[in-house]
């Protein structure tokens, strides 16, 4: 099921046997309901449970007053914060099902009227680690558009991506080369690791690079036809429907939002932020696309 098991269900971390929370159910400042763990008893330790809880945890999680750090911060905030530790990072949210998430998000030539058939003019992934939700590694291109080489001004307005930098760039083939490679490199073709791709909606993989690849007569590889749509995600985990997309999600999460829309890298930015704070919120990740 969706949502937040790992809260709602009995604990086993050293910090829930001591009783530090419990879950409640608030509303966040967009109005959408979320569950967020709020700290509960009195608000320091006996000395015998802060020697033990110091014990399992670690005496760098505790401030000087014996209560956890953790525990005096708003969700929201914790979620804002880059806890580079990997006990902190495994302390703050439930183990994701995935080794590594791979967040995608195409720029593709466009018009209006829209010009037919669409190419993709910026190829970004980010691996996204699924233990620490941290960025491990970066594929970025650029495509040459063929069918319509020339960007529109519309498209250069909407997207930042000026005729410069896709002219002389590789062919959608020889960029899906590229990242078939650097999945290789990152070990992400191992059977062993469990890794998706998160874009924000089923255009990019529903629609956008099946759709070019039948034109121009190339195959799909096999890891893109599984993916996670972020939208759903959310909607699954705040209560209500992204309609604005990532601006939406990030005004419902109190994020700031990194660099401009509709820049291929930034949107995966964005999208790698809200999967991070979703995932210290409790959330656990599960593929949304059906089956080719």
């Amino acid at each position: 099921h969706w949502g937040f098991p790992a809260l709602t269900e009995p604990s086993a971390s050293p910090a829930a046997s001591l009783g530090i929370f419990e879950v409640r159910r608030v509303l966040d400042a967009s109005g959408c309901s979320m569950l967020a763990p709020l700290q509960t008893g009195a608000a320091r330790f006996s000395s015998y449970l802060l020697s033990r809880a110091r014990k399992v945890l670690g005496s760098h999680l505790f401030s000087p007053c014996g209560v956890p750090e953790f525990c005096s911060i708003s969700t929201r905030k914790l979620a804002a914060h880059s806890f580079g530790a990997s006990m902190a990072a495994m302390m703050s949210f439930p183990p994701q099902r995935y080794h590594y998430f791979l967040v995608l998000d195409f720029e593709a030539t466009c018009d209006k009227p829209q010009i037919h058939p669409q190419e993709i003019i910026e190829f970004p992934i980010l691996k996204l680690n699924g233990r620490t939700m941290e960025i491990e590694s970066t594929f970025h291109m650029y495509v040459q558009p063929v069918v319509h080489p020339q960007l529109t001004p519309f498209c250069t307005e909407l997207t930042g991506i000026i005729q410069a930098m896709v002219d002389g760039q590789p062919s959608l083939q020889q960029v899906l080369e590229r990242v078939d490679e650097w999945m290789a490199k990152e070990g992400l073709l191992d059977p062993n690791v469990k890794s998706i791709f998160v874009t924000c909606g089923d255009w990019d993989l529903k629609v956008m690079l099946p759709g070019q690849c039948q034109y121009l007569g190339l195959p799909v590889a096999d890891y893109f036809k599984q993916w996670i749509n972020l939208k759903k995600a959310y909607s699954f985990a705040m209560g209500c429907w992204p309609k604005n997309g990532l601006l939406d999600m990030n005004k419902g999460l109190s994020l700031q939002h990194i660099g401009r829309p509709h820049s291929g890298i930034d949107d995966c930015k964005n999208i790698a932020n809200i999967m991070k704070t979703l995932a210290y919120r409790g959330f656990i990740f599960k593929q949304t696309s059906k089956p080719f």
